[in-house]
């Protein structure tokens, strides 16, 4: 297994003397970060919109997501280290660049597949911008307080920019059209490269060597054909020719991947290593279910408010409301309590609400209404969400040697894009209409029982990843970052011993 080329060097940060304040370099990192997960959500409540101006096929409409998703969560272990290798000023700029580009292009399209290359384009950018935008502020933060409070404002802003993008999507799908969900980020573009340009430092690359181009193929690959085995699945059936293939070449190209990170003599995509640490691979496993468990219920909940009750794309983003209220609640209890009680309490409590308010959603049905159907489960599942996936974060960056940042931080936003895009296909493969309605009402009937089964599915992954963390999170508090010439698993975790 490759070794690190040694300490990674701090050019790229501002310091006291000479360049800004360290809170420009977390507000760059912020604007970068709602950017992009904003754009994993922000489009649900477009896709009935979306789905009549372009013409999509019921099964291909999940692609909107999907595209965004898949190529995001693929290359995200490759932007970590790109960013690594050509400096992190370079890299912020050139992701910006190609998301605001890409943005367009997919607000301009006219083809069902245009708007899914342009949102495959976007997952590429925001691969660069997500490992990118944590690992500055790994890199930049080296007090232990100072790290796990910048580290709580970034979570915070992911998981409130997730709640958000709804709301906004809504907005503006109803007062212009589905289109600016894609022009909004040209101003949100223009902030950030502003922002990145004052913030950080030319520096050099922190690392040499070369990129590992066939290990994030061969990942891109193995996970786009998982994905779309499982489609193929929910729309074809398991036994046909199709799905078979696509869940064939993921394994075998899961499988290569795995022996080309171990075998690599270059420097590998995932040093496989950094896994020893319990923090890391518990952070890691609980974020893969949290990911399959909000990107899909985003997705079914704009469905059943606008297909279900008919509400318009502006009041399904009202909807919402209560969502962003109780996940930025959530977010800012999070760091108070995991300081007072530790990871492991706060994570579990956070995952089982998380939980309970999904179930709370798999009651809905034709009948319901916001009042009585959506706001208490939006309420009790945000607020759980909320307070996991700051503690789950600080959990895994804890410790971390600053030659690390770029991989844990494409790790743990890897974790969270793959998890998305597994849940939704697995959920579209769940909810979707069993046997030939024969009338409105029993068309009706099935669509409502199709989308209860995904949230019913989405509460066990919650559920799951409330009993990985009650088993397996260390109980303590996150650790103080390591120092350049620390080995990369956190102090005090058993596997340092």
């Amino acid at each position: 297994m490759a070794k690190s080329t040694g300490p990674a060097r701090t050019s790229d940060l501002p310091d006291s003397s000479s360049g800004p304040r360290p809170g420009l370099v977390l507000a760059t990192a912020c604007v970068a970060q709602v950017m992009v997960v904003l754009d994993v959500s922000v489009v649900n409540v477009a896709l009935p919109s979306i789905a009549t101006d372009l013409g999509f096929a019921p099964g291909g409409l999940s692609w909107v997501v999907n595209a965004y998703t898949l190529v995001f969560g693929g290359l995200l272990l490759l932007g970590g280290r790109f960013a690594d290798f050509v400096g992190h000023r370079t890299a912020m700029l050139l992701g910006l660049a190609v998301f605001g580009v890409t943005s367009v292009a997919g607000g301009l399209a006219q083809t069902p597949g245009q708007l899914v290359a342009a949102r495959a384009g976007q997952g590429l950018a925001g691969a660069l911008l997500a490992p990118l935008s944590l690992a500055v502020i790994m890199v930049t933060f080296r007090d232990g307080t100072a790290r796990t409070r910048a580290v709580g404002i970034w979570a915070m802003v992911a998981a409130a920019g997730s709640a958000l993008g709804v709301l906004l999507g809504g907005l503006l799908t109803e007062w212009l059209s589905w289109r600016w969900v894609l022009f909004v980020n040209v101003p949100i573009v223009a902030l950030g490269l502003a922002l990145a340009w004052l913030s950080l430092r030319q520096g050099r690359a922190t690392r040499a060597g070369r990129l590992d181009l066939p290990g994030a193929l061969l990942a891109t690959v193995a996970v786009t054909a998982l994905v779309n085995g499982l489609i193929r699945a929910g729309e074809h059936g398991w036994g046909t020719a199709g799905t078979l293939v696509s869940l064939a070449t993921a394994v075998v190209t899961g499988a290569a991947f795995t022996l080309w990170e171990l075998r690599t003599t270059a420097e590998p995509l995932v040093r496989f290593g950094v896994f020893r640490a319990r923090s890391v691979w518990v952070a890691n496993l609980i974020v893969v279910f949290i990911g399959a468990a909000t990107v899909a219920g985003f997705y079914f909940a704009s469905l059943f408010l606008q297909n279900v009750l008919h509400y318009s794309p502006l009041r399904a983003g009202a909807a919402f409301l209560p969502f962003c209220f109780g996940t930025i609640v959530g977010s800012m209890l999070s760091g108070r309590l995991t300081a007072r009680f530790g990871t492991r309490p706060v994570l579990t409590v956070g995952l089982a609400l998380g939980a309970i308010g999904m179930l709370l959603f798999s009651r809905m049905d034709a009948d319901s209404t916001f009042a009585n159907g959506f706001l208490l489960p939006s309420l009790v599942a945000s607020t759980g969400v909320g307070l996991c996936m700051v503690a789950n974060t600080s959990l895994a960056t804890s410790g971390a040697a600053t030659e690390d940042a770029g991989l844990l931080s494409g790790l743990i936003n890897a974790g969270r894009q793959i998890g998305g895009s597994l849940g939704l296909a697995v959920l579209t493969t769940v909810a979707a209409t069993r046997g030939t309605p024969t009338s409105a009402a029993e068309q009706l009937h099935e669509l409502v029982a199709g989308y209860d089964r995904a949230f019913l599915v989405t509460a066990g992954f919650c559920a799951a990843a409330a009993l990985t963390a009650a088993l397996f999170a260390p109980a303590g508090r996150p650790t103080r970052p390591a120092g350049p010439e620390s080995a990369s698993v956190p102090e005090g975790d058993p596997a340092r011993a």
